[in-house]
């Protein structure tokens, strides 16, 4: 799937109060991380027989130390510099003769310091580099670097389901099927036959630069975000994706074009989130194709259509048949896998993540962590990435997007937050971070 336009590399950033110590940072990556998953101390080595699938070897000079870096951004320090210093990867390949990750310690910022962390796709999916990576973390920032993992149940709050008795799955069992029978049907037809409209923000001449800008915003708290769901019957998902609907709406307005819905593929995890991760990691994930109602002219308009799409999917057997194509196609040689990646993953112009991080702060090698964020891979020609991480009482979102196709992420920042102050019933004053519509952050290229 990789292409220079668009690596397979996971990037994350993790916002500190303060400087970290390095030397326990890179003890505490060696106990919890590099002992416990093996693909952290391997390189990727190619098939030995054509047609064959790659695998991963033990580099036996690893030092966990070759994979961390410490520098210092330039003065002011602040988000602008920050961005200009992570935006300076996100088009280098990671060396393929090492393991493929890399940790940067950033100094030099107005506001504490922070980790830029860059994992390839193909060590495991992001729900579970995310889970790695917040395993270093500790509740109390005086715990022992060599204290375990934190249990993963502390870190993402299973879902509580209650599975039916066994009669009542009988009963149902035939008109189940019927049903999902009728649903695969739909959502077979939805993948191959939807074509995804043109806008301003599709690949130029049909194809992405290698050039991205990287944006984030201010912590919005989440209490605001809940309020607008309860005040409209719809989930705290529901909302962050409308608002993206609406910056999506916003900015082609701004440009002058008639809005449209935009498409945009959603990762869908398929682990166990009260089980362990295994030590092999891996990739288990499915994606499922959300249409973005942003052709629709009002924000609660927008709000009731997410909530009804959402819900149509959640109901859907979408993400099961796309985790058996994932799977498929990456057994199929890349003289084949290429245009069947092409053809399905072109059907949209982005990629959005919506990850529910800790409710309490947390503590990385003693440091406090006062935000987080990740993106994913997009993926052929799509053009933007929307992180929406929720952590400690508050929300962030972050664009990562294509130089060419969206030259100001800034702008769809600016629009993202003014849709939720005007989703909120008590409008524009309902709390600090959210806001009317500021002019875009500079992003200087």
């Amino acid at each position: 799937m990789e292409r220079a336009e668009n690596l397979m590399v996971i990037e994350a950033l993790v916002l500190l109060d303060g400087p970290i110590d390095r030397a326990r940072l890179e003890r505490v990556l060696q106990h919890r991380v590099v002992d416990r998953y093996p693909v952290f101390r391997q390189r990727l080595v190619r098939p030995r027989l054509p047609g064959g699938l790659p695998r991963w070897a033990d580099v036996a000079t690893f030092d966990v130390a070759d994979h961390v870096r410490q520098v210092v951004v330039p003065a002011p320090g602040d988000d602008i510099a920050l961005q200009e210093y992570v935006g300076g990867f996100l088009s280098t390949p990671l060396p393929r003769d090492r393991p493929l990750w890399e940790v940067h310690l950033v100094d030099g910022l107005t506001s504490g310091s922070a980790m830029y962390v860059r994992l390839h796709h193909a060590m495991s999916d992001g729900i579970a580099l995310t889970r790695v990576l917040l395993s270093l973390t500790d509740a109390d920032p005086d715990a022992h670097p060599d204290a375990g993992p934190v249990e993963e149940s502390v870190l993402v709050a299973p879902a509580a389901t209650r599975p039916r008795s066994r009669p009542a799955r009988l009963r149902s069992g035939i008109g189940l099927g019927l049903k999902l029978g009728l649903q695969s049907v739909g959502v077979a037809a939805k993948l191959v036959f939807a074509r995804n409209p043109t806008t301003t923000m599709s690949a130029r001449s049909g194809r992405t630069g290698r050039d991205k800008l990287i944006v984030w915003s201010d912590p919005i708290p989440l209490a605001h975000v809940k309020e607008i769901a309860r005040a409209t019957g719809t989930t705290i998902n529901d909302v962050v994706v409308a608002a993206l609907a609406g910056a999506l709406q916003r900015s082609q307005s701004h440009q002058g074009e008639r809005p449209v819905d935009v498409r945009t593929m959603i990762p869908v995890n398929l682990r166990p989130l009260d089980e362990p991760l295994p030590a092999r990691l891996g990739n288990r994930f499915a994606v499922v194709l959300l249409t973005l109602p942003s052709g629709l002219a009002t924000p609660l308009a927008r709000l009731a259509e997410t909530k009804r799409r959402m819900d149509a999917i959640k109901g859907s057997p979408e993400a099961v048949l796309t985790s058996a194509l994932i799977h498929g196609i990456g057994l199929t040689g890349s003289w084949l896998s290429r245009p069947i990646v092409s053809f399905f993953t072109n059907k949209a112009d982005a990629v959005t993540t919506n990850v529910p991080g800790p409710r309490e702060h947390r503590y990385l090698a003693g440091t406090r962590i006062d935000g987080l964020l990740g993106w994913v891979p997009a993926s052929s020609n799509q053009t933007l990435g929307t992180c929406i991480f929720t952590y400690a009482g508050t929300v962030r979102v972050g664009f990562k997007s294509d130089a060419l196709a969206i030259p100001d992420p800034g702008r769809l920042l600016a629009g993202f937050v003014a849709e939720l102050a005007a989703l909120h019933p008590g409008g524009a004053a309902a709390g600090p971070g959210v806001a009317a519509e500021p002019a875009p952050p500079l992003i200087r290229v």
